[in-house]
């Protein structure tokens, strides 16, 4: 048995700092779809690349790592409806047909909703992509410049086939303004996004706010190991300003990698852009003094806080380099 795995692939710059709306790991999920004979449609929302595992087979035919309907022999077209894991405004999509050679579907639109209450029936469905043409095992990227927030996707394919993956990438959009509860404000299902690194090469930042707890060493922020004085850092925005009380690091699966030390800086800014961040950063005050780490370990701060009247972004240092699973800031609005 032979399992082949998809090539490596870079996103665009632009995209690499969006967030996959359609994640499943951060509660994106198929509603309804018009047909999932070949393959069920909520593979193609998984976050790991897709594989091709040659001899494997099921009732219906040969097994594949995406959504395949059945070849249609009637008018007509399928489709799949999409809770996006969180509202956001939709700026890049990435219609994936990996491993899909003979069996891919000519063309698809995408067409998306706002119904924060989940009512699909009242909701007026824009198109956001008319009918565009598709090819065999590729990724396919297509800017967005619709303004709108969205909360849902549906994903039209013509007339049949299958995709390895799709992405919905954008910026999330919520409202936190009405709550005055203690909230992770970093988390990603808050709006926290990354701004920018210093090294990604085993593990991007984007991790470190996502759900639960990583699942693996894949799961986390691991840099390269550096051979040259300095250290490894990262820049994240709040999803809203806050006060912070409460700090979580978590180094989980992180065991002969895991860094000496963690320090955080942070600031409250409104208006400057994200390359005006960058250098910027490197003369925030410290919201957390460097602090020595354990391995696999959740490090919890308090009293180590430096009190700041609200921030709106932070600098994590990893000193020297090394991999930090997830990060959590406990606060509240301001």
């Amino acid at each position: 048995m032979a399992t082949l795995l998809a090539p490596i692939f870079d996103l665009p710059a632009p995209v690499q700092q969006l967030t996959n709306l359609a994640d499943a790991r951060i509660g994106a999920e198929i509603l309804e779809c018009s047909d999932e004979f070949f393959a069920e449609a909520k593979r193609m929302l998984q976050f790991e690349a897709p594989v091709f595992i040659e001899d494997k087979f099921d009732e219906h035919g040969k097994w594949m790592d995406g959504w395949e309907t059945r070849r249609k022999r009637h008018t007509g077209y399928d489709w799949a409806i999409i809770k996006l894991a969180v509202a956001g405004q939709i700026q890049a999509l990435d219609i994936d047909t990996t491993f899909f050679s003979g069996n891919y579907p000519a063309s698809a639109a995408v067409q998306a909703c706002y119904a924060p209450d989940g009512n699909l029936d009242q909701a007026e469905w824009i198109s956001i992509i008319e009918n565009n043409v598709l090819g065999p095992s590729q990724h396919h990227i297509v800017q967005i410049s619709a303004k709108q927030i969205f909360t849902h996707v549906r994903l039209n394919i013509y007339p049949d086939g299958g995709i390895a993956r799709f992405k919905v990438y954008g910026q999330v959009k919520i409202n936190l303004q009405d709550s005055d509860q203690m909230l992770d404000v970093l988390a990603l299902e808050h709006g926290g996004r990354v701004v920018a690194y210093s090294d990604a090469h085993f593990g991007h930042p984007r991790n470190l706010i996502n759900p639960g707890r990583g699942i693996n060493m894949g799961d986390g922020w691991e840099t390269k190991r550096r051979r040259a004085p300095g250290f490894d850092w990262c820049i994240l925005a709040l999803g809203a300003s806050a006060r912070i009380e409460k700090i979580e690091i978590d180094t989980a699966h992180f065991k002969g990698n895991f860094p000496a030390e963690v320090s955080i800086q942070a600031i409250y800014v409104e208006d400057a852009t994200d390359e005006q961040l960058i250098p910027q950063s490197m003369f925030w005050p410290f919201l957390l003094a460097a602090q020595p780490m354990q391995m696999d370990h959740i490090h919890h701060y308090i009293n180590e806080i430096l009190q700041h009247e609200k921030i709106s972004h932070i600098r994590v240092n990893m000193i020297p380099d090394g991999g930090i699973s997830r990060i959590r800031l406990w606060g509240k609005l301001a």
